[in-house]
């Protein structure tokens, strides 16, 4: 197979025209093509009089190596034309089920069922290695109806939210399938097949961004659990870890304890907690797991109407199929020094509750796969530094949040509703007492208020130089009536728990810190890789084997 790449036709071409493309790219007769696939179709909107839709397509010539020869002696520095590269996933262990039929054989417990830990629990299901997941929340509807309780009532559930449950927080989000992660094995197609054989569209394939949504997240992961299951594979609800069981001397583990004061015997634990797991956090530091403060970021939501952005990013081609929604992604180096950027951007979505404490105020963004919601909605947020904004502690930062997400509380009503400001009032430095066109998308509600009073002075006056700026980028996204909503501080985990080559804690021999909570991962495609790469070290270091190569 020959993978061609910036194979590029107009918005509006035939279906023949990317066909005739493969034969004017390689210079071949029509009967030498004998099939192709899309490997990936994105779009080039800089021109957006004239939008460009761009491939990579894997086909099948005949005389390939003929047809390869000739090509590379008529264009030698041409990079847009080599051989498809295998991306089939291999086992690093075939003989799984004979280790897990061994006497003394104590099965890896995962912790966690988000994306991180269904796919480290399907790929240890899968060599036989038969898993236990432990989840603290609950199976992902029931885990549904508690989250539509908290946006539609203002009952939050401190153990079944956004955050904890089956799914893990990707799930009510857009379902975003695209990472900046280096992926030379592959292993993000092998998230992408296996969540296609979950029940996701066969589009997230080829797509350069690719999404779910909610809706069908839910669905996707409980095809994932049945085949963790019929595998091998157990799964735990209701089940939170609160200790480690260490050897004395070695501070090797040798189990899990339960809040129910059960202890799971195993000696390679997968923690794939997520990034707002902090009572766990706190007890890996009181069980001396080393830790150590990494950066994150605190901010707002931002909400304009979908059809501003379209417009500012598609000009005439706006509401184009082809284009769907449009994205946008946008960055500045403000003044004070700091980095202002959007972050998670929801086409055609709403904003969500997505704390996990009582009297606290979280935002995030969410989409569902049709992406037809009235507004557009991203995190607008400012970076942070341990050492400087919070003391340089592993713990310091989940303080940091708590603070902000208490002082957002306070200012939208102490109701779980959260404090909103029209961008032309948080420019002028004037509180909101009404809010305009743009009706803010927030369940349970939210209070007009001055969003000062919940972010830090430096963040404030990152982001009131940065939104005009943005505005002459993206015309409107400094419009009076768009909506900012408090807080954004869950964007990545805001510590690292360091692991080495071979995936295992530094400190604690047999612990694999893995995903976004132990800071190796940031969305669900990246954490899903490292899920993959985990359950890979663990059954190597079940089978004797040295682990190597797996970009741990």
């Amino acid at each position: 197979m020959l993978r061609l790449t910036e194979l590029r036709l107009p918005l509006d071409h035939p279906p023949e025209a990317l066909k005739e493309a493969i034969r004017a790219r390689l210079d071949i007769a029509p009967d030498a093509l004998e099939h192709f696939t899309v490997f990936r179709r994105g779009h080039d909107a800089r021109r957006r009089s004239a939008i460009i839709l761009v491939y990579t397509v894997d086909c099948a010539v005949k005389e390939e190596a003929a047809v390869l020869s000739r090509y590379r002696a008529a264009h030698p520095k041409d990079p847009h034309v080599t051989i498809a590269p295998d991306m089939r996933w291999t086992p690093p262990v075939a003989d799984g089920a004979a280790l897990a039929g061994k006497p003394g054989y104590l099965r890896p417990v995962v912790i966690g069922a988000g994306p991180c830990g269904f796919m480290a629990a399907l790929t240890l299901a899968q060599m036989g290695l038969r898993p236990i997941v432990l989840e603290r929340g609950k199976v992902v509807r029931e885990r549904t109806v508690d989250t539509f309780a908290l946006w539609r009532k203002g009952v939050l559930t401190p153990e079944s939210n956004v955050q904890f449950g089956e799914g893990g927080a990707g799930t009510f989000s857009d379902g975003k399938l695209y990472s900046q992660v280096r992926d030379p094995r592959f292993l993000g197609r092998r998230v992408l097949e296996e969540f296609v054989k979950a029940g996701a569209p066969e589009e997230i394939l080829y797509l350069a961004h690719p999404h779910i949504g909610t809706f069908r997240l839910v669905s996707m992961v409980e095809h994932i659990r049945a085949e963790i299951e019929a595998a091998g594979g157990e799964y735990r609800f209701g089940t939170r870890v609160d200790g480690l069981v260490l050897e004395e001397g070695t501070q090797r583990v040798k189990g899990v304890r339960t809040a129910e004061g059960e202890v799971v015997a195993t000696d390679h634990v997968v923690m794939a907690v997520g990034h707002s797991a902090r009572d766990t956090f706190a007890m890996l530091q009181q069980a001396g797991v080393q830790m150590q403060a990494k950066p994150f970021s605190i901010g707002v939501r931002i909400e304009h109407p979908q059809s501003v952005i379209d417009t500012a990013q598609f000009g005439p081609s706006a509401g184009n199929p082809l284009l769907g929604a449009a994205e946008y992604r946008l960055v500045h180096h403000a003044s004070n020094g700091r980095g202002v950027y959007s972050f998670c951007m929801c086409p055609g979505g709403t904003v969500v509750a997505a704390t996990s404490e009582e009297g606290q105020v979280v935002t995030n963004g969410m989409s569902q796969y049709s992406r037809a919601e009235r507004n557009a909605n991203s995190g607008m947020v400012v970076d942070l530094r341990p050492g400087e904004d919070y003391p340089d502690d592993p713990l310091a930062g989940m303080a940091f949040q708590r603070h902000w997400e208490r002082k957002a509380f306070e200012a939208g009503g102490r109701s779980y509703k959260a404090p909103a400001q029209r961008v032309g009032d948080f420019l002028a430095g004037r509180p909101s007492t009404t809010l305009g066109a743009v009706v803010p998308s927030y369940k349970p509600g939210v209070t007009p208020a001055d969003l000062s009073t919940c972010l830090p002075d430096f963040a404030v006056a990152a982001l009131r130089e940065a939104l005009p700026l943005f505005d002459r980028k993206l015309k409107g996204f400094a419009m009076e009536d768009a909506v900012m909503t408090g807080v954004e501080t869950r964007t990545s985990s805001p510590l690292r728990i360091p692991r080495g080559a071979d995936g295992q804690s530094l400190s604690t021999p047999g612990l694999y810190p893995a995903g976004e909570g132990a800071g190796y991962a940031g969305g669900i495609l990246s954490a899903g890789i490292d899920g993959i790469r985990i359950a890979e070290a663990v059954a190597l270091d079940l089978a004797g084997k040295t682990v190597d190569g797996l970009g741990l």
